[in-house]
């Protein structure tokens, strides 16, 4: 457009010339610019996906970690649960014998009251859990925000 309005001003032919050479060159120069900040846009990009496909990875693997460390707990619990119940039955049994009273010395017999009355007796509430464990990492994102839904996995 520069080229035209400078042949439209009626200039010497060879100033037109050189103003257009000039306008094609800046034109150029443009060009190459444009052309170089494009490929490091490009390779910046690349660099980008790339970090992101290898946190991808490691959101996965810690998605499964989590999923098996709540598993091994709710085993674990399971466990204690089943093991606090048998050991109430021994003490509930014992208290209960005429002949456990004879066995047991007065001494055993309030160190088990001791441990009925303050262990067994509150913590065997049906389908109670165990105190809650500070599971936070001091992230930034709360355990709510991290969701366990797997169809992005399959992305």
């Amino acid at each position: 457009e520069q080229g035209l309005q400078l042949l439209e001003l009626g200039g010497s032919v060879e100033e037109d010339c050189i103003q257009i050479a000039r306008c094609f060159e800046a034109t150029r120069q443009r060009c190459c610019r444009l052309e170089q900040d494009g490929r490091r846009a490009r390779e910046q990009l690349a660099r980008v996906e790339a970090e992101r496909a290898a946190l991808e990875v490691k959101l996965k693997h810690a998605r499964n970690q989590v999923e098996v460390e709540m598993k091994k707990r709710h085993r674990a619990e399971a466990e204690l649960e089943k093991q606090e119940r048998k050991l109430q039955l021994v003490f509930e049994l014992l208290m209960r014998e005429p002949w456990g009273s004879e066995v047991l010395s007065r001494e055993q017999c309030s160190v088990l009251s001791a441990l009925a009355g303050r262990h067994l007796g509150v913590t065997l509430a049906p389908g109670r859990r165990s105190s809650p464990v500070d599971e936070s990492c001091q992230s930034l994102l709360s355990h709510s925000d991290i969701s366990y839904d797997r169809t992005e996995d399959d992305v």
